[in-house]
């Protein structure tokens, strides 16, 4: 008797699933939209749960949702502890495999008392036709379920929590890099591009930076309250970003200073080449695609563009640019000549335009600060200015341990008696530091020899240098004597000739 029940329950059981897929393959497709919407109308009334949807692909279906890569990230975390089905791929802006759970997984989560549910799911799309953008056959997402007592909970906290959380385990994972922007021709079609990257692997820390300590720490200093002032830059009406200035001579480690920045922040660098820029309007494009976290940096300011001097009049540069169109046998300039105006450069440091985005350094750096406009480097525009000079003892030290591995060697003192004597740059003090062989023939001694060596050659350039200087001077010395009549005898003296004029 039970057996039979059974099979009769079974019979019933095929014949009903029979039916409905029969009534799903060949009923019009908005009446099975109709039952699906009163079905969920009417299972609303008996089950407790809300249920949320954060699709992977959305709109046009060409750009993955950042809210589903930022979920994704934040619950790779969880996933990796609680799920039993996982999947593991090579992150977007990482090397490292990122564990997440496989689909139709589900893993729970505890906020502030609040039980709830992420399953990630797949759903076949009932088109056969074949598609060219990802997502079209397949559609991706994940579900978050939680019980209708935590609505508030869940809606006005626990998503702004999820997203703030994965955008930072993003940050921590990812790979950082460095870009360069690309000629404007590349920015436009299938593979459009407005900058071009490759993974920033430079080694400089501020632990390395020959540097005196007193200053190394002023400046991180300034980089960890700048990191932390969201609320303050807020409070006070500025956009969040900061300028630095870096100058002095060559091979003071301008460079190496940037590379510290970006590590010690953990920020992408963009090397930004302004003689590749066109005009203004490509400025902005640059500015506006660039990421927050980052520093803008862009060297040798000075030589980059002629934005030193006066401001000319645009009517002054357009006639001129007329009349030297109008020359016969002018050559015709480059297409690629920038136009970026001085004018057009302040406004993307610190016009409407710098507000897009937050969280960004931008840093200039010149060999020659007297020859930039006093309009670009003033305060607000580069907030700190930093001189790189010559490499101090304090910066030997640092360089003896980078590259000898010395704290101490008889032979220091003689090299700090002779750095306060002389200028060498911290460049040259590496070079001499540095190990030429690898079969140990050059030892800790002799480089610090060669040092000393080289700075005793540099004191008596100086020497040669300020003796030629002084007879420069004594040998153009004038001599003034006035006459009855009013006029002014001029009596010059120059390699041994002497001259008279009457003025």
């Amino acid at each position: 008797m039970i057996e039979s029940s059974w099979s009769g329950l079974g019979t019933t059981i095929a014949s009903l699933m029979f039916l409905w897929t029969m009534v799903h393959q060949y009923l019009p497709y908005q009446f099975d939209q109709n039952m699906a919407k009163y079905a969920q109308k009417l299972l609303g009334y008996i089950y407790p749960y809300i249920e949320i949807k954060i699709h992977e692909y959305t709109g046009d279906r060409v750009k993955r949702s950042d809210a589903y890569a930022t979920i994704k990230t934040y619950l790779s975390a969880n996933s990796g502890k609680r799920a039993k089905k996982l999947k593991a791929e090579i992150g977007k802006d990482s090397s490292n495999l990122v564990v997440s759970m496989d689909e139709h997984e589900q893993v729970t989560d505890e906020y502030c008392g609040a039980t709830v549910w992420w399953s990630a799911n797949m759903k076949k799309a009932r088109s056969q036709s074949i598609s060219f953008y990802p997502g079209e056959d397949e559609h991706n997402y994940y579900q978050l379920t939680f019980h209708r007592h935590h609505r508030e909970l869940i809606m006005d906290h626990y998503l702004a929590y999820v997203m703030e959380e994965g955008k930072a385990v993003a940050v921590r994972n990812r790979q950082r890099k460095l870009y360069t922007n690309n000629p404007s021709q590349n920015w436009y079609g299938y593979k459009k591009s407005v900058w071009s990257h490759d993974i920033f692997n430079h080694p400089a820390t501020f632990n390395t930076l020959a540097m005196d300590h007193d200053k190394k720490q002023e400046i991180i200093d300034d980089l960890v309250a700048f990191s932390k002032g969201r609320d303050y830059y807020r409070k006070i009406g500025k956009a969040w970003k900061r300028g630095y200035l870096l100058h002095g001579p060559p091979g003071t480690g301008k460079s190496t200073m940037i590379a510290a920045m970006a590590n010690y922040l953990d920020y992408d660098v963009y090397d930004l080449e302004l003689t590749a820029v066109k005009n203004n309007t490509e400025l902005r494009k640059l500015l506006i695609e660039a990421t927050n976290k980052s520093i803008i940096v862009i060297e040798d300011i000075d030589c980059s563009l002629d934005l030193s001097g006066k401001r000319k009049k645009e009517e002054k540069q357009q006639d001129d640019e007329e009349e030297e169109k109008n020359l016969p046998g002018k050559p015709d300039k480059e297409e690629s000549s920038s136009k970026v105006t001085l004018s057009g450069l302040l406004n993307f440091i610190d016009g409407l335009w710098s507000s897009c985005g937050g969280e960004r350094l931008i840093v200039f750096t010149t060999n020659y600060v007297e020859k930039l406009d006093p309009a670009l480097i003033r305060k607000g525009r580069m907030d700190k200015h930093i001189e790189l000079s010559y490499c101090s003892f304090q910066g030997f030290e640092v360089l003896a341990k980078n590259y000898l591995d010395l704290d101490s060697h008889p032979l220091f003192e003689t090299i700090r008696q002779m750095m306060e004597e002389t200028n060498i740059t911290p460049a040259d003090v590496a070079e001499h530091l540095m190990h030429k062989s690898t079969n140990g023939e050059r030892n800790a001694t002799t480089c610090l020899e060669d040092l000393i060596q080289s700075l005793h050659k540099l004191k008596e350039e100086m020497k040669s240098k300020e003796a030629a200087a002084q007879l420069e001077v004594k040998s153009k010395a004038t001599a003034l004597q006035p006459k009855e009549n009013g006029s002014i005898e001029i009596t010059v003296v120059e390699n041994g000739d002497t001259s008279k004029e009457e003025s």
